[in-house]
Formats: C-alpha cells, sequence, structure tokens
C-alpha cells in the first residue's frame, strides 16, 4: 500500500488546526463526510477541482492509521 500520508497537514492557522489536505481549506473530516454518504472519487473532484485521487486516498489512510491509535467506543441509541 501506498503511503499518501504526507498529504494530510495539521495547521493551527488552517481550518482550526484540523487535519486538512495539502494545507488547503477543506478537511479530512468532510471528504471522509462525502464518501460516507455515497459519494464518488469523480463527483468529490468535480466539487474539489484542486485535489487529486491521491488525497482521497489519504483521507482514508488517514482515518484507518487514527483508528488505529485510539480505542472507541459506540452506544446504541
Amino acid at each position: 500500500m501506498e503511503n499518501y500520508l504526507q498529504r494530510i497537514t495539521v495547521n493551527e492557522a488552517v481550518c482550526n488546526g484540523k487535519p486538512t489536505i495539502r494545507g488547503y481549506r477543506v478537511t479530512v473530516k468532510t471528504i471522509l463526510e462525502y464518501l460516507a454518504a455515497g459519494e464518488s472519487y469523480d463527483n468529490i473532484l468535480e466539487a474539489y477541482s484542486f485535489l487529486e485521487e491521491a488525497d482521497i486516498k489519504a483521507c482514508i489512510q488517514f482515518a484507518a492509521k487514527t483508528m488505529d491509535s485510539e480505542h472507541h467506543s459506540l452506544i446504541a441509541a
């Protein structure tokens, strides 16, 4: 698996320090929410023309890596 994590940046001056893609004002969370809603890579790339497919893959890789280092509990409603 290729390492895309270098595409994810954290800067307190950009989006309040949330993880973003290559310093752009697009958060990893935003892209993950689009994917969770069923959006295709093509639709996301059309909406954010400055992004690349590797940026989307970086968001997924970042999320997976984050889950490796934290424990999350889900509570049924």
